[in-house]
């Protein structure tokens, strides 16, 4: 959770207020930026719910729609990811935010589908 918070954090503090600046870099035409900056506004949302619940027991009756939740976003982002990441030859810069996205998504997966006090498939 401490992970995940830190790396939605690091995305939604660069995408927030330097919105301009990630366009630029990305390659994309600066009339993107108000999405760019809604965007970390929903990465910062993330990174502070995932700080909060870091001492709850994720996947546990109560914690069960923080670990939804971040599955789902983890999922959908990674395989969005996947496409343009998939479509060029060569490795470039994609791929990094791919896998990361894809690593949380595998882990935030094990977190929802299986019970981490009984050891036992919840699903």
């Amino acid at each position: 959770m401490a992970v995940s918070a830190f790396v939605l954090g690091v995305a939604g503090i660069a995408l927030s207020f330097l919105p301009q600046e990630v366009a630029t870099f990305c390659g994309l035409h600066e009339s993107n930026s108000i999405v760019l900056q809604i965007s970390g506004a929903l990465y910062l949302g993330f990174a502070v719910l995932n700080r909060t619940a870091k001492g709850n027991l994720i996947g546990g009756i109560y914690s069960k729609p923080v670990a939804i939740a971040n599955f789902a976003h983890f999922l959908i982002g990674g395989l969005a990811l996947l496409k343009p990441a998939t479509k060029g030859t060569g490795i470039s810069y994609i791929w990094i935010p791919t896998v990361i996205y894809l690593a949380f998504a595998i882990l935030f997966g094990y977190v929802f589908l299986f019970n981490p006090l009984l050891k036992t498939k919840l699903v």
